[in-house]
């Protein structure tokens, strides 16, 4: 009995003693301060690390809450990095929580810094302990490229009260961004150019974004459709589908002055029009944004 009891000592120094000599960065209960940046676009939730550098919360509009842990020192880890969420010190004897087994790639070169992603499934658990009053903490086991430990800890001091105002934040983001609707097609049945229901929908997220977005410039909305039938009629169809759309945009307040349009017939096919499924991708018009 007390041999095993000596095998578990002996284990447990081993397997905690590279965290006992672990660098630890964590700001102070008097130096913890969450920062909350707001728009229509994005919402973020900050707290500098002293002397390490900068975790951020970002929750970008029509996507979930992702998290960077940035560095100020170039080359400063690379390797394995073990989250988890450890009792804050007014939290005595709360257990751990394990959240994920990371991985940070080498810097492509030594002046590169590399920051470390956290994908939205972890994000959201951190978040979770951060509102619990616990401190997720990243262990880094290649510190400046030393193979060394380090320690970086976010603390849950003052989070709650800037936690809601970042909430309020999200609860106001526009339901696209940028990307989800710079680039849109709507596509239609054989010989049709009227929106259906689900089109509009479509429509009515392109017209908040821009109504929103003061970078935006210019729409292009171009009419096409595939090759059957002829092709006079094909091109007239095409401009039906450009012209229809057109007006839905101008009736729901996007100004007639920044759209052009443009109708192709069966002139510039997505795909070839050798296939019923082709053909059905063809038959479209696509609404594009510009910004400035």
């Amino acid at each position: 009995m007390i041999q095993i009891i000596r095998l578990a000592l002996v284990s447990w120094a081993v397997l905690s003693a590279p965290f006992v000599m672990a660098v630890t960065f964590m700001a102070s209960i008097d130096q913890s301060v969450w920062d909350v940046e707001t728009s229509k676009f994005y919402c973020r939730l900050s707290q500098e690390v002293p002397t390490f550098g900068r975790g951020s919360f970002f929750h970008e509009a029509g996507e979930k809450a992702v998290f960077e842990l940035s560095p100020t020192q170039k080359g400063s880890f690379s390797g394995d990095v073990r989250l988890v969420a450890e009792a804050s010190p007014w939290q005595p004897g709360l257990a751990p929580k394990y959240i994920a087994q990371l991985s940070v790639p080498a810097a492509s070169s030594p002046d590169q810094i590399k920051p470390l992603m956290v994908s939205e499934q972890y994000a959201g658990e951190m978040l979770v302990s951060l509102f619990q009053g616990m401190s997720p903490t990243f262990t880094m086991s290649n510190w400046l490229g030393s193979g060394e430990r380090a320690r970086v800890a976010l603390s849950a001091a003052n989070f709650q009260k800037s936690y809601s105002d970042y909430i309020a934040c999200v609860d106001e983001l526009l339901p696209v961004n940028y990307r989800q609707v710079a680039r849109t097609a709507v596509l239609y049945p054989p010989a049709q150019w009227r929106l259906s229901d689900a089109s509009k929908d479509r429509l009515d997220l392109i017209i908040e974004y821009v109504k929103t977005d003061p970078k935006v410039k210019e729409l292009y909305v171009d009419g096409h459709s595939d090759n059957a039938g002829r092709r006079l009629l094909n091109r007239d169809l095409s401009k039906q589908r450009a012209e229809d759309i057109t007006r839905y945009l101008v009736a729901n307040g996007i100004s007639e002055e920044m759209i052009t349009t443009r109708y192709h017939g069966e002139r510039y096919p997505a795909v070839p029009n050798n296939s019923k499924a082709n053909r059905a991708r063809n038959r479209r018009a696509t609404i594009r944004l510009e910004r400035e």
